[in-house]
Parts: structure tokens; C-alpha cells; sequence
């Protein structure tokens, strides 16, 4: 029975807000994701859509400390590393939202577009570690549609004659994929064999191909070089992956 002088009223703030960003996405122009265009976007909490081809391939959500610059710049840097993509090709569009409720903006964008096909395809993960050298990939999954591009110009300077852990570990800091090697017993310092290594290395530029290739020249005899679709690995190993391709081998 209704109260005189009284009227409840709920705000469905999450669908307001959800409302809005998808009238703001859907109006808006895209961006080239290239380097030079993610420079200007501040370091913001927000969301974001990458897309290809018009087409909606991922969303994602940034908070302040890795904000939206940060996490373009890193998607961005990830592409100009992939085959069969052309990073002009690949469009981004990004909102800054002041303040985030407790809505999961992510999913309920990925639900509303229902076209994302990098979300939840392996674009952006993490190294599944060793026990997945061997696994099959989804067809349809952004690695095995986009694998690594190890024969790309690094710009990097190197020191006459680095040691093979220096290269490893720069390379491991700097690449937009996973660079992964046999590490001394415990796992925390790399192997003996790459610090005592010196590598000789012809007139740049470089690329991974060229480096992994002198370091196993440089090694003791047992060493391989394996390139995975999202990761290069070097381990004192003979083995034939299904699913990768050899760069180098050193054979015992």
C-alpha cells in the first residue's frame, strides 16, 4: 500500500554505466595500435577494446598503477612481434572512468559484444610453464592463429663479447613474449653454462633468431634452442616438439 509523501527508488547503476560506455565505444574512432599512438593516453584507470578488421577482439580493464598507457603500450609492443598480423591493421579504443563500481566492467562488456575472440584465447597470458612444451593449442587460439615473430629487428646494443646469461636475461626483460631457459638447480640464478659463455655476435641489427642461434654456438655441446608459437626456450636437451620448431642444436 503505497505511503503518502513516500516513494522507493533504485538506481541501476551498473546498466547506467554500462549503457554509457557502450554508447561512447560504439560512437567513437579507433586508433592504430602502434607505439606512437598509445603515447598521448594517460595513465589512467579505464577500459578498453582492441579490434581488428571493425571486428571486436578483446576488451579489457586497467586500474591506476597499470593504467591504460602501460597496458597499450605493452599490447602494442606485443603485436609488432606476431606473424600474420599487421599492427596497422589492429585498432584500439579507450575510455578513462573516474570511478569503478563494484560492476565487473570487463565481463559485462565481453557479454554485451560477444565477439571478443582474444579474450580467453591466450592473448596476453603467461607462461604456462614446461609441462605445457608439448600441449596441442587450440586451433582457433591467438598464439596458434599468431605465433612469435623471432626474425624481427631488436633495437638493442650489445657489448663486444657478452657473456650468454647477460643476452638471456636482457632478452628475457625486454621481449613482449616469453623467453624461458634452464636455470642452476633450485631454479633461481641462470645455468652455470650461460655465464661461462661468450658470444660472438656479427654487426647488428639482431634479431632473436640470430642471438639464440650464437649462444648455442657459444655452449657446450647438449644445448637447444626451440621455438614454441608464444615462446622461445633454451634447454640442454634433444627433443623434437610437435608443436615447435628447432632454431639451433648443439648436439652431445
Amino acid at each position: 500500500m503505497p505511503i503518502p509523501g513516500f516513494y522507493e527508488f533504485e538506481f541501476d547503476l551498473p546498466d547506467a554505466l554500462l549503457s554509457s560506455l557502450v554508447k561512447i565505444f560504439d560512437a567513437m574512432p579507433g586508433a592504430s595500435l602502434l607505439p606512437a599512438n598509445v603515447n598521448d593516453i594517460p595513465e589512467a584507470q579505464g577500459v578498453y577494446q582492441l579490434l581488428l578488421g571493425g571486428e571486436v577482439v578483446y576488451i579489457g580493464k586497467t586500474d591506476a598503477e597499470a593504467g591504460l598507457k602501460n597496458r597499450l603500450g605493452r599490447h602494442a609492443y606485443s603485436i609488432l612481434h606476431r606473424s600474420n598480423l599487421d599492427p596497422e591493421k589492429v585498432t584500439f579504443k579507450a575510455v578513462r572512468v573516474f570511478v569503478f563500481t563494484a560492476m565487473d566492467l570487463e565481463t559485462q562488456l565481453i557479454h554485451h559484444y560477444g565477439s571478443s575472440a582474444w579474450n580467453f584465447s591466450g592473448f596476453g597470458s603467461n607462461d604456462p610453464g614446461r609441462n605445457r612444451d608439448q600441449t596441442r593449442l587450440k586451433p582457433e587460439g591467438f598464439d596458434a592463429n599468431y605465433p612469435i615473430d623471432i626474425d624481427r629487428e631488436l633495437g638493442i646494443e650489445w657489448p663486444d663479447n657478452p657473456t650468454a646469461a647477460l643476452i638471456v636475461t636482457r632478452l628475457k626483460a625486454e621481449l613482449p613474449y616469453t623467453l624461458r631457459f634452464e636455470l642452476r638447480p633450485g631454479g633461481r640464478k641462470v645455468h652455470p653454462d650461460f655465464e661461462a659463455a661468450r658470444v660472438t655476435l656479427s654487426a647488428g641489427p639482431h634479431t632473436v633468431r640470430t642471438l639464440v642461434e650464437a649462444i648455442i654456438q657459444a655452449l657446450p655441446a647438449g644445448w637447444q634452442a626451440t621455438a614454441l608459437p608464444s615462446r622461445v626456450i633454451i634447454y640442454r636437451e634433444t627433443v623434437e616438439y610437435e608443436f615447435g620448431k628447432t632454431i639451433a642444436r648443439k648436439p652431445a
